[in-house]
C-alpha cells in the first residue's frame, strides 16, 4: 500500500519546464510578432495561403511556435479568429504529436539528400483527413547543398495541398534559390516591457509570488528571447521554492551584480584609483558572481551612461530601461564622465568579453582591463591620448606639479651647456627668452589641451625652442607632424591664433622639423626644462 501511495505521489510530481508549459496556443499569445502574426491571420482569413515559408530571427522568438499554430489553423475544422479551436479531433491530433498532416523535421540531423528526397516521395500522397500536409523544418540553415537542391523543385512547385514552413536563426546560410521561392518573415528580438509583461500574467497563473524588479532583470539578461527569460525564471524559482523571489535572489542564482556596484566601479575607474577598483573586484569574486556576466553587465551599464550623455532629449530614458532612482545616478554620471573616455572603456571591455569567455584566469584578465582603464598612459591609442591629457589637466587643477627628475652629482647641478641655434648658449639663453614665450612654454599642456585631434597629438609630440627675432621655435617630429603643419595650409595659423588670445598680444611661431630626439639634442635648446628651471628656482 506504502508503495503504491508513493508511486502515485511520484506520478503527480512530473513537471514541465514553464517554457513548454505556456507555449501558446493560438495567436493571440505570441507576443512581440505582432507584424508576423497580423499578417498570417489575413491570408487565412482571405484563403491566400502561401506554398511556402521562411521563418527567421534569433532564438527563442517563436518561430516554431508560429509556425505550429499555422499548421493547426489550415487543417482545424473549426477554425477562429485567433487559429485553431484547439477541440476538434485534428487540433487534439497534431497537439499530441499523432497527425500524419504535420511533420516536423529536425535538421540539424537530418541534413542529407537521402532525408530529403524521403520527404520528395511523400510529398505525392494527399493527406488522408484534413486539408493540407504542412512540413515544419527547423535549423533548415543545417542542410548539405545536395539536399537544398533536392528541395528546390518540389518546393517552388508542390502539390497545393502542401505547405513548406523552414525556420532558420541563420538565414544568411541558405542559398538565394530557397530564398527567392519563399514568403519570408523576420522574426524581431522581444522587448525587456514585452518579456516582463508576459512573466508578470504567468507568474500570477502559477500563484508565484516575483518582484517587479527580479522579472526586469530576468527579461534584460534574456537579451529578446521569450524562451530564455522563461529558462531563466524557472531556474530562479527552482533554486528558492515556495518562496518569494526577490531582485537579490535572481542575482544570487545567476551570478550577477547589483547596479550600485557597477556605479561605486565607475566611480573609482574615474577618479583612476586601481586600489578601489581592485577591492570591489575582490568584494565580486568573494561573493561567487560569475565573472564573465560581470564584464557584459558593467558594459551594458556603460552603454546607458554613453546613451545618456549624448543624448539631448528624455526620449532616450526609455531605451536606457533602468528603474528612476539609477536613471538619477547615470545622469549625475553622465556629467562626471566624458565621451570619448566612455568609448574607450566600453572598447576595452568589449574585447575583454570575446578573451575571457574560454580563459583560464579571469580574474587577472579583468584586473589588467581595469588598471588600463584607469592608467591611459598605458595605452598608444587615440582616445587613451585624450585621456591622457584629461589626467594632467586633472592633476594641474588640484595643484600638483609635475617636476623634472632631480640631477644626479655625477651630472652636475649646471646644465649641460649644448650648441642651439647658431651661435646661442644654454648660458645665455635664459636672459634672452621674452615674457610671452616663456608664459606660453609654462602653460603648454593647457593650451594643447584646447586643440582639436590630430592637432593636439601632433603638439603633445613636438619640442619646444627658440628661433630667430627671439620667436617661440616649435621642434615637429618628421612625417605626419611635420606635414600638417608645413604643407597644410591654415593649421600654422591657427595655432598661432590660439597662442595670440592667450598672449593677449599677436604671437609668430617658427617650425622646423627634427628627425630624432638626439637631433633635437644636439641642435636644439630645451626651453620647457629651463622655464621649469626657473619655476623651481623661484
Amino acid at each position: 500500500m506504502a508503495l503504491n501511495s508513493y508511486k502515485e505521489e511520484r506520478k503527480n510530481m512530473s513537471y514541465t519546464a514553464l517554457y513548454r508549459k505556456f507555449r501558446p496556443d493560438a495567436f493571440s499569445d505570441v507576443k512581440g510578432q505582432d507584424h508576423i502574426v497580423t499578417t498570417l491571420k489575413n491570408q487565412l482569413r482571405a484563403n491566400r495561403i502561401g506554398h511556402a515559408y521562411l521563418f527567421t530571427g534569433t532564438r527563442g522568438t517563436g518561430k516554431t511556435t508560429v509556425a505550429k499554430i499555422f499548421a493547426k489553423t489550415v487543417n482545424c475544422e473549426h477554425p477562429t479568429e485567433d487559429g485553431p479551436c484547439g477541440e476538434c479531433r485534428i487540433c487534439k491530433a497534431i497537439a499530441a504529436g499523432a497527425s500524419m498532416n504535420v511533420i516536423e523535421i529536425d535538421a540539424a540531423s537530418n541534413n542529407g539528400v537521402d532525408n530529403i528526397r524521403e520527404i520528395v516521395d511523400e510529398v505525392s500522397y494527399s493527406p488522408a483527413e484534413g486539408r493540407f500536409k504542412v512540413y515544419i523544418i527547423d535549423e533548415v540553415h543545417m542542410l548539405s547543398i545536395g539536399a537544398f537542391n533536392a528541395l528546390l523543385k518540389t518546393l517552388e512547385e508542390p502539390p497545393s495541398y502542401v505547405i513548406f514552413i523552414l525556420a532558420t536563426t541563420e538565414v544568411h546560410k541558405i542559398p538565394v534559390t530557397i530564398l527567392s521561392r519563399c514568403q519570408r518573415y523576420d522574426f524581431k528580438r522581444i522587448s525587456i516591457e514585452t518579456i516582463t509583461d508576459r512573466l508578470r500574467d504567468l507568474m500570477v497563473q502559477e500563484n508565484q509570488q516575483v518582484q517587479e524588479k527580479a522579472l526586469r532583470y530576468v527579461a534584460k539578461a534574456a537579451d529578446g528571447s521569450m524562451r530564455d527569460a522563461l529558462s531563466l525564471l524557472d531556474q530562479c524559482i527552482a533554486f528558492h521554492y515556495g518562496k518569494e523571489l526577490t531582485y537579490d535572489m535572481v542575482l544570487d542564482v545567476l551570478g550577477a551584480v547589483d547596479t550600485e556596484v557597477f556605479s561605486r566601479l565607475l566611480r573609482a575607474v574615474l577618479e583612476r584609483s586601481v586600489t578601489d577598483c581592485i577591492g570591489i573586484l575582490e568584494e565580486i569574486v568573494m561573493q561567487g558572481r560569475e565573472l564573465s556576466q560581470f564584464v557584459s553587465d558593467f558594459t551594458w551599464y556603460l552603454r546607458n551612461l554613453l546613451l545618456i550623455k549624448t543624448s539631448e532629449d528624455n526620449a532616450i530614458e526609455d531605451v536606457v530601461d533602468v528603474s528612476s532612482d539609477n536613471l538619477v545616478r547615470l545622469k549625475e554620471e553622465a556629467g562626471m564622465a566624458e565621451t570619448d573616455a566612455i568609448m574607450r572603456y566600453i572598447r576595452e571591455l568589449s574585447e575583454l568579453s570575446g578573451r575571457i569567455r574560454y580563459a583560464g584566469q579571469k580574474r587577472i584578465l579583468i584586473e589588467m582591463a581595469l588598471i588600463k582603464l584607469c592608467r591611459p598612459q598605458m595605452e598608444i591609442s587615440q582616445d587613451s591620448l585624450l585621456d591622457r591629457l584629461r589626467a594632467v589637466e586633472q592633476q594641474l587643477e588640484k595643484g600638483v606639479v609635475v617636476q623634472q627628475p632631480a640631477q644626479t652629482a655625477a651630472q652636475g647641478s649646471a646644465p649641460e651647456q649644448k650648441t642651439a641655434r647658431p651661435g646661442i648658449s644654454m648660458a645665455e639663453l635664459p636672459k634672452a627668452i621674452p615674457e610671452d614665450v616663456s608664459n606660453i612654454v609654462a602653460n603648454w599642456p593647457s593650451l594643447v589641451g584646447q586643440t582639436a585631434m590630430p592637432m593636439k597629438l601632433y603638439l603633445k609630440k613636438a619640442k619646444l625652442s627658440l628661433g630667430g627675432d627671439n620667436r617661440l621655435m616649435i621642434v615637429l617630429e618628421d612625417g605626419l607632424a611635420s606635414d600638417y603643419f608645413l604643407k597644410q595650409e591654415g593649421n600654422k595659423e591657427e595655432l598661432e591664433k590660439l597662442l595670440s588670445e592667450f598672449a593677449q598680444k599677436k604671437v609668430e611661431v617658427n617650425m622646423t622639423v627634427s628627425r630624432s630626439d638626439r637631433d633635437f639634442e644636439d641642435s636644439y635648446v630645451d626651453l620647457t626644462q629651463i622655464i621649469h628651471m626657473e619655476i623651481e628656482e623661484e
